[in-house]
């Protein structure tokens, strides 16, 4: 069942003063907020449906925990798991990350930052794909597991 959430609130671009004070704006001029009109009031309407349950899906075979900017599919092994297995159980284990395409630093940037390497060998490296390190990144997930056991 559709339904409506809708209501009028005040402008959050102009305080709901009608009026908008920008850069270009200066010694006592302003202009009409475009998002009021000027009238100080926005009205917020939200159409929805409400939640009965997750809903199951036929294409997906592989669930990622995220995914850091990598392109995906091809048949190539990306990590994650099966989608009919996060249905029934959503945590991702270790081993469950893109170790192929990703070092420790890049992917818990990304999923847990708790989790992620501080190591000298990764401060001041750029982007993680320039680290000296990344070419032998399986070392580096080896050092985490360890790490982080």
């Amino acid at each position: 069942m559709e339904k409506i959430i809708e209501f009028d609130e005040e402008c959050q671009s102009c305080g709901g003063t009608g009026v908008f004070v920008g850069m270009a704006e200066m010694d006592g001029v302003a202009v009409v907020c475009h998002n009021c009109d000027g009238t100080g009031s926005h009205h917020f309407s939200h159409k929805y449906r409400e939640f009965e349950a997750r809903k199951n899906r036929t294409d997906i075979k592989i669930v990622l925990q995220t995914n850091p900017g990598i392109m995906t599919g091809g048949g190539f092994h990306y990590g994650g798991k099966p989608y009919m297995e996060w249905l029934s159980n959503p945590s991702f284990d270790k081993g469950t990350e893109m170790r192929n395409f990703t070092c420790p630093a890049w992917w818990f940037q990304s999923t847990d930052y708790s989790k992620k390497p501080n190591w000298p060998e990764c401060i001041g490296c750029g982007s993680f794909s320039t680290c000296k390190s990344f070419a032998q990144k399986e070392k580096c997930w080896e050092k985490h597991d360890r790490e982080f056991s």
